[in-house]
């Protein structure tokens, strides 16, 4: 039986059971891996701490899942005398508004022993892409290409998928189309990632973020009212135009050291500092910077949105992907 484990924050890994294997015996194992004390270890599912007696029980054969009360289960939540329900779900279609659960469909072992894309190690469980190719990422490298994604804000807000990431290859049409699989990226990332796609989504309909601080989504969530045209403090008189101070009458006969006017040059050390943490697009020539993440780069501009490698400075391709892709 296999269990798949988050320790704390960090994104998760399999640990292998004995079927009817106790919560007692995954704190073992666990701890084992973490060089951790069993008994400082909790198991918290659905919400609920699990008792160290509670067991593990999964299909072992086609009767368990189609016969009814094959396999018997509580409902953990509080209050709640539910009993425990398994059902197949056709892995072929996305979660809809009806599920209770959601099919991870694209998680899967790696009976084949294909090796990961990007750290070309043969791993299990991994995910496997929807493109044509079927590639195949493992869990691990699925977490940085996801977090440097977030990163550069380059995920893709489809309007029938929702804030979703393609292959890590650049294969057309291979879009996660069950958008619960970045759940795997662990609570703090996946608040991120949910932050991000709900302020891409508001932005996609015309709408405009908060400009209050600490807060980033629409205005009734705090109730701070702003102009929508000049982004300030509500008003009921026309926006206030900005003026160029530089051509004030405050300037004029202010004389300037000239010593110090050149040591004061603004735009040199500007120049001075984009030489040395930018690169051009290939494509469109536009300085583009690297803050962190891998060397994959699409450039921001959006009529080129060309995909280059930092390093190599050309277009990325499976050799970058396979020699550098994290540095």
């Amino acid at each position: 039986l296999l269990v798949y484990v988050r320790f704390n924050p960090s994104h998760g890994f399999p640990v292998e059971l004995e079927q009817g294997a106790s919560v007692a015996e995954l704190k073992e194992t666990v701890g084992h891996l973490q060089g951790i004390q069993p008994d400082r270890l909790r198991v918290i599912f659905a919400g609920r701490e699990l008792c160290n007696e509670s067991t593990f029980q999964g299909p072992s054969c086609w009767d368990d899942v189609l016969l009814p009360n094959r396999i018997h289960g509580v409902c953990q939540s509080q209050d709640c005398d539910g009993r425990l329900e398994f059902y197949l779900k056709c892995a072929a279609h996305p979660t809809c508004d009806n599920d209770t659960s959601a099919a991870l469909d694209l998680i899967m072992l790696n009976t084949r022993r294909v090796p990961c894309i990007a750290c070309t190690d043969i791993m299990t469980p991994v995910l496997v892409f929807q493109c044509a190719e079927r590639h195949v990422i493992c869990l691990e490298c699925f977490h940085l290409y996801c977090v440097a994604r977030l990163n550069e804000r380059q995920f893709t807000q489809e309007p029938l998928v929702g804030y979703s990431l393609p292959c890590a290859a650049g294969c057309p049409d291979s879009l996660i189309k069950e958008v619960h699989h970045f759940q795997v990226l662990g609570d703090e990332q996946y608040e991120r990632y949910q932050r991000y796609a709900a302020e891409e989504c508001v932005l996609q309909m015309g709408g405009v973020l908060c400009l209050a601080p600490g807060c980033s989504l629409v205005c009734c969530l705090c109730q701070f009212v702003f102009c929508r045209d000049c982004k300030a403090e509500f008003h009921e008189d026309p926006c206030r135009q900005r003026t160029d101070t530089a051509t004030g009458s405050a300037l004029q006969g202010y004389i300037a050291d000239e010593d110090a006017a050149l040591h004061a040059r603004w735009e040199q050390a500007s120049q001075e500092t984009i030489s040395e943490t930018t690169h051009l697009c290939p494509k469109c020539q536009v300085p583009v910077e690297k803050n962190g993440g891998c060397m994959h780069m699409v450039c921001p501009r959006p009529q080129c949105k060309f995909e280059w490698c930092w390093f190599c400075r050309v277009e990325w391709n499976r050799e970058c992907m396979g020699n550098h892709w994290f540095g």
